[in-house]
């Protein structure tokens, strides 16, 4: 009898010793994980970020050359009224 309670005592503590380091081991696992995913989600919604920003400047840059093109367009029309008003006086 005196064994059982002998290997009780030596064997419970070490089991319970086990059980905590698995289950840490396996929190860090998890926890490694989930960083994981949350990174590549951020990740996911900075390469959007970043297309949007690209289209934005693209579309950007188109406007700003229809606008150069439309203000060369009223400049020589200018120089024409500016032609005739000086022809006038």
């Amino acid at each position: 009898m005196d064994d059982n309670i002998f290997y009780a005592a030596f064997f419970l503590p070490s089991a319970a010793a086990v059980l905590i380091f698995a289950m840490r081991y396996l929190a860090s696992i998890l926890a490694t994980i989930m960083q994981a995913r949350v990174r590549l989600a951020t990740d996911e919604a900075y390469r959007k970020i970043a297309a949007q920003a690209a289209s934005a400047q693209a579309e950007t840059a188109a406007a700003l050359s229809s606008f150069g093109t439309a203000l060369a367009g009223i400049q020589s029309q200018l120089a024409v009224v500016e032609k005739i008003l000086k022809d006038v006086e």
